[in-house]
């Protein structure tokens, strides 16, 4: 089983940041998370686990947000 987001996640434009800045359209990050098709790899992604067995994923965008820091550190 996989923890699913909404399938229609908040724009980038609306997204609230706690120390009241916003995210430009131009950032690096906004236009590739635009280019990714987001609910096709979810569909693939959650297919992968098993729904009775072990504790739910956590989302994809999740995971592969991880992925990218953990690249980022080293």
């Amino acid at each position: 089983m996989c923890l699913r987001e909404p399938r229609h996640q908040l724009s980038f434009e609306y997204f609230f940041l706690p120390f009241g800045g916003k995210l430009s359209g131009d950032n690096r990050w906004v236009k590739l998370a635009e280019l990714i098709p987001w609910e096709d790899l979810e569909d693939d992604y959650a297919s992968q686990f098993c729904k009775s067995f072990g504790a739910p994923a956590n989302p994809l965008r999740m995971a592969f947000g991880a992925l990218i820091g953990d690249c980022q550190e080293r």
